[in-house]
């Protein structure tokens, strides 16, 4: 088997290394984005009941003529 090329890099890759080269604050403001909308610490409790209060979904609910489960 041949060597694997790892030298390319896409249009878009390189236009956003060229915009965080520009604007070094927004790596700060994407890490302070991620904390507040995805990492946020399980609760196994509160994880627990949200399963349990689930309500079942009927197989097609956008059905306006659909009357049956």
């Amino acid at each position: 088997m041949g060597e694997v090329n790892t030298s390319y890099v896409s249009d878009h890759q390189t236009w956003m290394n060229e915009q965080l080269a520009k604007n070094p604050a927004w790596v700060e403001e994407q890490k302070a984005g991620r904390a507040l909308w995805w990492d946020k610490k399980q609760d196994v409790d509160s994880s627990a009941r949200n399963a349990a209060s689930r309500v079942p979904q009927k197989s097609y609910p956008y059905d306006v003529n659909f009357f049956g489960e």
